[in-house]
């Protein structure tokens, strides 16, 4: 059973926007690609870029379109060659011949035998035997009708050739057709002539010629210029299959054209065409060939429609590959692409123009002061909570224990909600999520009693009173780029750096990085990073560093975590000049077991997070927590974020 469709309604395809039927782009799996790209050393543009390019689980990225693109060009090439005119003529007229001569064997008179004579005497080319037949008086019937076939079918190719469209519409062509024909394209030249001399009257002459020709021309232009823009691309995808052609090809075709529709005026105004189109356009490429190696033979129009699909094809890879300055995924012809690889490409082409454009539009990327791109603090929370429910799964799967980082397990109430999450134990806050119930069923109507839902339900937030100041020392030098521990060191500070400002708010972080020197920086630097050859790792200006940022907390229990993959090979001199050797001088080991003890002193003990097997390293380290009342962990890189969080958790919890 069909439903029938309302009266005055319709159904079309949908362009208003973006389809609302379509799946929802997942800015969240869009977002952890993004940040994961830019914590490897990508800056946030080229991220987006790499993303684009790449595609989503759901959706083909520009690369994959692209590769379709060439798929269907090399088909294009591999299964087609341009003679198809050129046998088919050849086919009618060894028809023609052939039904003539049927027609003159059994004719015992002279002129049967000087008509024969005539037949065997054409010339080899089929060009100019077609030429040569211009005249001949048949006395087949079926010969004549295979003659005229000729001329129709080289009519119909040129004409198809430069109109789209206009082959199929030219079948069993009249003589009263013909003319209307010529009589158009003599139109045709006049006014594109006018528009070369710049005719003031040009849009009223346009405004006749279509009123008067305009059934030729489906495409329906709206002026000249986009009229010529139409003719142009045609005609030179015509010229360009001619290029394609041998010089043999070109020039039979080019004495064929003349036989067309038995009218030599035809091929002049196209002639005469041409010329103008290529004047108005020259930016057309007229000069250029491809080379088609296939076995189906296509004719003019169709050889003049496979060089335009092929043009198309170019311009869409040109689209695609978005290299060209102020290139946006807007810029893409859905409609070509669509002509060229069907609906479902279509359909991801949007979809990734609306990501892109959803990134922005959100708050997710931002502009920085100097005018590049970079990740906004929005998206920088959400990667953040991303990489934080990682480290606490890793750590669950690792302890055999549920998450005990939740804000507040025990303590005083510290004035910040969150919704109810399953397994939570902390107190109702009960105003608030009587509100939430009272806003969500605010249009149920009045008088109706207020029903509390689960997704009312917030909590009132608890945490210990007692502070944290805490330094997180990451080694920055090119060992841990080298060995694939950079991204792993990122998403470390990222997830403590959440852990702390979403759950631990009292506490105070510091983030320094140290190579050849120590430096503090905040989440949005570290993050954007770029790994970069440096020699040293100057684990003493680190530590000097976050002894800084504990007496600045004198309240707060000191914490020291220190990521390293690499024994101290710098130290910092009264002058500010960082010394390097390797291997390491005497000085910068008693250097940096200086600075451990006067952390000591701050009652800090030091946690050493070990990345690698050096022996060297190994013996140093554990010096070092012996010495602080510390201790060492040696994660693996995927285990850094839950070593390090888990180690706060477990001093945290001694507050």
């Amino acid at each position: 059973m069909t439903a029938a469709i309302p009266e005055g309604w319709s159904y079309g395809p949908w362009h208003e926007g973006p389809d609302p039927l379509a799946p929802p782009v997942d800015l969240r799996d869009a977002l952890d690609e993004l940040g994961r790209d830019v914590m490897a050393g990508s800056s946030p543009r080229s991220a987006l870029e790499e993303l684009l390019r790449r595609g989503t689980r759901n959706t083909q990225g520009l690369d994959d379109l692209t590769r379709r693109l060439w798929e269907r060009r090399r088909e294009i090439q591999r299964r087609h060659n341009l003679d198809g005119t050129l046998r088919d003529v050849q086919r009618l007229l060894n028809e023609a011949l052939e039904a003539e001569r049927h027609e003159l064997f059994p004719n015992p008179s002279d002129d049967a035998r000087f008509r024969e004579a005539q037949l065997d005497a054409l010339p080899s080319g089929t060009a100019a035997a077609v030429r040569e037949l211009a005249n001949y008086d048949w006395q087949s019937e079926e010969a004549r009708q295979k003659y005229e076939e000729i001329r129709e079918l080289l009519g119909r190719e040129l004409l198809g050739s430069r109109f789209e469209g206009m082959k199929e519409a030219l079948q069993n062509t009249t003589p009263e057709d013909v003319e209307r024909i010529n009589e158009m394209l003599s139109d045709l030249n006049a006014l594109l002539a006018a528009h070369a001399q710049g005719n003031p009257d040009i849009d009223d002459l346009f405004a006749e010629f279509m009123d008067k020709h305009g059934e030729f021309f489906p495409e329906n232009p709206r002026n000249v210029d986009e009229l010529i823009d139409v003719l142009a691309a045609r005609a030179a995808a015509a010229q360009r299959m001619m290029n394609s052609m041998t010089p043999e090809q070109r020039a039979e075709l080019a004495q064929l054209s003349q036989q067309a529709f038995g009218s030599p005026q035809l091929a002049q105004q196209l002639a005469n065409l041409d010329a103008q189109l290529q004047a108005l356009r020259p930016g057309e490429d007229w000069s250029g060939s491809e080379r088609m190696s296939g076995d189906d033979p296509l004719g003019l129009a169709e050889g003049a429609r496979a060089m335009s699909d092929l043009a198309e094809l170019d311009a869409l890879a040109e689209q695609l590959a978005q290299s060209y300055p102020g290139a946006r995924l807007e810029d893409i012809d859905l409609d070509a692409l669509t002509r060229q690889l069907g609906d479902e490409a279509t359909v991801d082409a949007k979809r990734l123009s609306e990501l892109e454009r959803q990134l922005r539009d959100q708050g997710l990327l931002e502009r920085a002061p100097d005018g590049t791109l970079q990740l906004s603090p929005k998206a920088l929370r959400q990667l953040g909570q991303t990489a934080l429910e990682d480290v606490l799964r890793t750590a669950r799967g690792q302890s055999g224990e549920r998450d005990s980082a939740s804000a507040g397990a025990a303590g005083e109430l510290s004035g910040s909600t969150r919704a109810w999450q399953f397994g939570d134990t902390q107190p109702w806050d009960v105003s608030r999520t009587v509100r939430n119930a009272v806003l969500r069923t605010a249009g149920a109507g009045r008088g109706r009693s207020v029903k509390l839902d689960v997704a009312d339900v917030e909590i009132s937030e608890t945490e210990h009173r007692p502070r944290a100041a805490v330094a997180l020392l990451v080694d920055t030098s090119w060992s841990m780029v080298q060995e694939g521990r950079w991204l792993p060191m990122k998403r470390t500070a990222l997830a403590l750096h959440q852990l702390i400002s979403t759950r631990y708010r009292n506490d105070a972080l510091q983030l320094i990085t140290f190579g050849r020197y120590a430096g503090v920086v905040e989440l949005p630097q570290l993050i954007g990073m770029e790994g970069a050859w440096e020699q040293g790792t100057n684990a003493h200006h680190a530590l000097l560093l976050a002894g800084r940022h504990l007496r600045r907390h004198p309240d707060a229990q000191p914490v020291v975590l220190m990521v390293t993959d690499g024994e101290p090979t710098a130290h910092l001199e009264p002058d500010g000049t960082a010394e390097f050797d390797y291997p390491p001088r005497p000085a910068t080991l008693r250097k940096t077991v200086a600075e451990v003890d006067r952390l000591a002193k701050l009652g800090a003990s030091l946690t050493v997070f070990r990345l690698g097997d050096d022996p060297r390293l190994n013996a140093f380290v554990d010096l070092l927590a012996r010495r602080s009342g510390g201790r060492v962990l040696a994660p693996d890189a995927d285990g850094l974020g839950a070593a390090v969080v888990g180690d706060y958790l477990r001093t945290r919890r001694k507050l």
